[in-house]
């Protein structure tokens, strides 16, 4: 970065041209503009963020205090490989899935992971497949490795699912990366085992590699069934880096521990990435890792039910909403409410035109945070998640209904 600017004058800076082409995070742009109005003791609700409002399970955060008092607080976590290992027993019991130590790294955080691999596989002149509406992270990864992203519009009407024959037609000889997420953000569609199977069909035909991204793995609902990508084809697990992580399951998203697994070429790639990034995780959150891997379940089958009572509710109150259209979710702790009939009126003063001034006017009239669909890939719509308590949640939807009504 070179500093231009007259002598005792503010500086010029120049940027790199990597960093210019990046758009801001939507969802921690409206959350920090939330959080700022609840500082100036503005009363604000807020459905922005990704991030459960249950605290970390006890057992968990007694493993890491455990880890402090004795200690554990240098490179090279006593846990580290521990953990590798106990992410290794839930693929192969939870997912069907054989990794040895080789061919897993643990990151700080799954998005982390996503970056790693990126960088590690893409470059200038790479096209990178991704379903549209889509994690606003995505392409912008892909732009910072100088790749270029490649969108695959999806609709309500097919659920906010990419067919097989849309995939297969979109594949070119640029094609380097499919990016696949179920259960999504930010739509809370969910791919039944036979759909991840048929589009596994065509990338193992294509022999094109995938990142699926695992996150919201158990967070499902109405007997929706889960089948990880790499398990869903023989030469699925070749060509399929997995990524999962603690923050959703086990409300740990402040610990930022997350995972790839996945080809040992690509693995040690990214390894050596990050050996000249990050490093290791914290010491002591590989220790609170490791116990939600080990301890029992409970806990995250208790959060996931309640989850479920929320989204009911909420899919319940769109559903009787005018001018709200909502294809019900049936994963993950979102939903993705089209509100696009609103457009073209003018809400708390302002002429709104599209989500980002549906999403600042919400805000504004009825202190409501929601987050704007166009970043990712969605102009009609906003997302809410549920993520909340359920008094936030019913006091929310009751002002932005009144709101949306003119009341």
């Amino acid at each position: 970065m070179s500093i231009s600017g007259a002598s005792g004058g503010k500086p010029e800076y120049r940027l790199a041209d990597r960093i210019q082409q990046v758009a801001p995070s939507a969802t921690l742009a409206i959350s920090a503009k939330a959080k700022k109005m609840k500082a100036e003791g503005i009363d604000v609700i807020g459905f922005g963020a990704g991030e459960p409002d249950f605290d970390t399970p006890a057992h968990i955060k007694a493993a890491a205090i455990a880890a402090l008092n004795a200690g554990d607080t240098k490179y090279l976590a006593r846990k580290g490989a521990a953990l590798v290992d106990l992410i290794a027993r839930k693929l192969k019991e939870e997912n069907g899935l054989s990794y040895d130590r080789a061919q897993i790294l643990v990151s700080n955080g799954a998005k982390h992971s996503i970056y790693n691999i990126i960088q590690a596989v893409c470059g200038p002149g790479d096209e990178v497949l991704i379903p549209a509406p889509y994690w606003v992270s995505y392409p912008e990864m892909v732009r910072l490795a100088g790749a270029t992203p490649v969108f695959l519009p999806t609709d309500a009407g097919s659920g906010f699912k990419v067919s097989p024959a849309q995939l297969d037609a979109a594949t070119g000889p640029r094609t380097r990366l499919f990016i696949f997420n179920s259960p999504s953000n930010p739509t809370g569609a969910v791919y039944e085992p036979d759909e991840v199977r048929a589009l596994a069909a065509v990338l193992a035909k294509r022999r094109l590699l995938t990142i699926s991204d695992e996150i919201y793995e158990h967070l499902l609902y109405d007997g929706a069934k889960f089948l990880s990508l790499a398990a869903a084809h023989p030469a699925m697990k070749d060509l399929t880096v997995t990524i999962n992580g603690h923050s959703k399951t086990y409300a740990m998203t402040g610990w930022r521990i997350g995972y790839a697994a996945g080809p040992e070429p690509i693995i040690s790639a990214a390894r050596k990435l990050q050996d000249h990034s990050t490093s290791d995780p914290v010491s002591f959150a590989i220790a609170g890792a490791a116990a939600a891997l080990e301890a029992s379940q409970e806990e995250r089958e208790r959060m996931r039910a309640e989850f479920d009572v929320r989204r009911r509710y909420m899919v319940d109150r769109f559903r009787r909403m005018k001018g709200v259209q909502l294809a019900t979710p049936r994963g993950a702790f979102y939903a993705f409410p089209d509100v696009s009939a609103h457009y073209g009126r003018k809400l708390s003063g302002m002429d709104v035109k599209d989500s980002l001034t549906f999403a600042e006017a919400c805000l504004v009239g009825a202190r409501v945070a929601v987050v704007p669909g166009g970043p990712f890939g969605a102009d009609g719509f906003v997302r809410f998640s549920y993520a909340t308590d359920m008094a936030s949640i019913r006091e929310g939807l009751d002002r932005f209904e009144k709101w949306l009504e003119g009341r």
